[in-house]
This record gives C-alpha cells, structure tokens and sequence, in this order.
C-alpha cells in the first residue's frame, strides 16, 4: 500500500496533543498506517538495569501516531500529496498539490 509519508520526510501534525509540531519520520508502519516521528507522542517507559542503562529508570520515547494526523511538509508550508507518471523516468512520483513540484 502506498503512503503519503516516508521515511526522512518532514511532516506536520495536525491533530492531537501535539498538534502544529514540525518533525522529521523516523520510521513507518505501512501495514498499521502509523508512522513515528522525532519528539511528538512521547512517552515514558519504566526500564530495569540492563547493559545499554545500568542503572535503569524512566526513559523518554516516541510512539507511533496515525498517518491521517500527519501532512507533509515542503519548504516551511504543509500540502497535500498526489502521484503522477513521470515523462522522463515512466516512474510514479510524488508531487505537491500546491506548488505542483516533485517531491524528492
């Protein structure tokens, strides 16, 4: 299935408690359409000793948040994706409905 985030894309959120935050995709979940992103949905984890943290504790990490609260960033401006054909390549690629432009 094809989504409209990947990741390495700067996204915006637009809803929930986080929502206006600019971050970058860590990771995508394409069959949970969830993605986690850099400093939004954190949580606390409680952490026994182990060798990474000796000392154990509270750890600080992102959970996934829904794909449908994400919307892509170009520049500084959020947009909407649409796919097209490319002439030169025949390939399907990523455009910004606003500018029109490709997206890398």
């Amino acid at each position: 299935m094809k989504l409209h985030v990947k990741k390495g894309d700067m996204v915006q959120v637009i809803a929930g408690d986080d929502k206006g935050k600019i971050a970058k995709v860590l990771k995508v979940y394409p069959e949970k359409n969830r993605a986690i992103v850099e400093g939004v949905n954190v949580n606390k984890k409680h952490t026994k000793p182990n060798a990474k943290n000796p000392q154990g504790g509270i750890v600080e990490q992102e959970a996934s948040i829904h794909i449908s609260n994400l919307m892509l960033v170009e520049g500084r401006t959020p947009t909407r994706i649409g796919r097209r054909i490319n002439e030169k390549t025949g390939k399907l690629v990523r455009y910004s409905k606003k500018s029109g432009e490709e997206i890398k």
